[in-house]
């Protein structure tokens, strides 16, 4: 795994072969932020990163100097590896929480400037995934929600939709809160 940019930028870790997780690639994660940063300035901000795998998008978030980062990881292997990264990082602004991510978007009370949601391209909730993030308490005005997905989703019609950007398999849906509706 590598960290694209920012403060930890180039920076490799070795991910475990057990890992069941489906990284996004390098050239979708790289396209992806670079997106986000044509959107939003993500100093300072703090995001919440659901499904988090490897954790290849938090350590961006963190990267990018976010003010605080939580990752919600349920696979034993996934969520070691992701603290064993932050720790060797240093990183003292992330939360990694081990647990079912419906659960979580159904009790977290926190809310987040950015959110973003990779689940298994298998998973049978994820064509409910976006409309259960829009109706959380996790939300405030301006709150950037970007999903991953496969090609078989059309996230376009849900409220708040803002774009959908495809990088070869790997498709973001781009949502946004206005300032005056979270």
């Amino acid at each position: 795994m590598r960290i694209i940019s920012g403060k930890y930028g180039r920076r490799r870790f070795d991910v475990p072969t057990n890992i069941t997780a489906r990284p996004t690639t390098d050239m979708a994660r790289e396209n992806i932020f670079n997106v986000l940063g044509n959107l939003i300035d993500l100093e300072g901000l703090t995001a919440l990163d659901l499904f988090a795998g490897t954790g290849a998008i938090s350590f961006e978030f963190l990267s990018r100097e976010c003010a605080s980062v939580t990752s919600v990881e349920k696979a034993s292997t996934q969520f070691n590896f992701i603290k064993k990264v932050s720790s060797q990082l240093g990183c003292d602004n992330h939360t990694i929480i081990k647990g079912d991510v419906f659960r979580f978007i159904g009790s977290c009370q926190q809310k987040f400037d950015v959110i973003f949601a990779d689940p298994p391209y298998d998973l049978p909730q994820l064509p409910d995934l976006p409309r259960m993030i829009l109706e959380s308490k996790m939300l405030k005005p301006g709150t950037l929600i970007i999903v991953e997905h496969s090609k078989a989703n059309d996230f376009s019609a849900l409220p708040h939709f803002v774009q959908h950007r495809n990088y070869g398999k790997v498709n973001f849906t781009i949502f946004q809160i206005p300032e005056e509706d979270a």
